[in-house]
């Protein structure tokens, strides 16, 4: 049934025809619920959705157990924490096939150490005019400069891949980019990438690492690389 007065009945429960005091109070009851409300509407709100991460074990090729990486050449700078020892400063580093030369360089561009390695074995120079010989590279960085320097391995994952000589783990985003690696007892998270170029895609080659931490027992090398020189054409 129709009221005689429309919509009257309606609107003196809704505001304007209350008492000046109970006007007041239904606002404030109002700014008190509103709150509850917008919390309520939160809750009920879908989470927001969370990175997939896809992680797949990379077991060791026999055939490629004493194969090298690919050829480059690198300038960039470094942080070690963690070591006996820690490090600042500027890095150049050339690999090609089972040579490597390493230059570390303190915040003014001069060289700290020389790290040499051949087929032969490992040769580290200092500044002091201090020479150094092993077999391998940790062992020799860790005696001579107070922390491990994991060259073996170092090779590959500073082009964001795995050594095929151990197991590894490796940890890819929704893009198809590594963006952790777990071997031989480290940590190699990836933080950034250099933009590859569409000849690159093309070409089926990946983009190159730009900013990745390596982690071991409290160590912690941060790597930040500023040019990548290719040294294959």
């Amino acid at each position: 049934m129709a009221y005689a007065g429309g919509l009257e009945p309606f609107r003196t429960l809704t505001g304007a025809s209350l008492p000046l005091k109970n006007r007041f109070f239904a606002r404030w009851w109002g700014l008190v619920l509103l709150p509850q409300f917008i919390a309520g509407c939160a809750a009920l709100a879908p989470p927001a959705p969370q990175t997939a991460i896809s992680t797949v074990i990379a077991e060791p090729v026999a055939e490629m157990a004493n194969a090298q990486s690919a050829a480059f050449a690198l300038v960039g700078r470094a942080s070690v924490k963690g070591g006996k020892e820690s490090f600042s400063g500027g890095v150049q580093w050339q690999h090609s096939g089972s040579r490597d030369e390493i230059l570390l360089l303190n915040p003014l561009g001069q060289t700290l150490a020389q790290i040499q390695r051949t087929s032969e074995g490992v040769h580290l120079a200092t500044s002091e005019q201090e020479n150094y010989y092993a077999s391998d590279v940790e062992s020799l960085t860790e005696q001579v400069l107070g922390w491990r320097l994991p060259l073996m391995g170092l090779q590959y994952w500073v082009q964001g891949t795995n050594s095929p000589a151990t197991t590894a783990a490796i940890d890819t985003g929704p893009d198809g980019r590594v963006v952790a690696i777990r071997q031989d007892g480290w940590e190699i998270g990836y933080s950034s990438y250099f933009p590859g170029s569409p000849s690159q895609a093309m070409q089926g080659q990946v983009a190159l690492p730009k900013l990745l931490m390596l982690t071991r027992n409290g160590l912690q090398i941060k790597l930040v690389i500023d040019t990548w020189i290719s040294l294959n054409d």
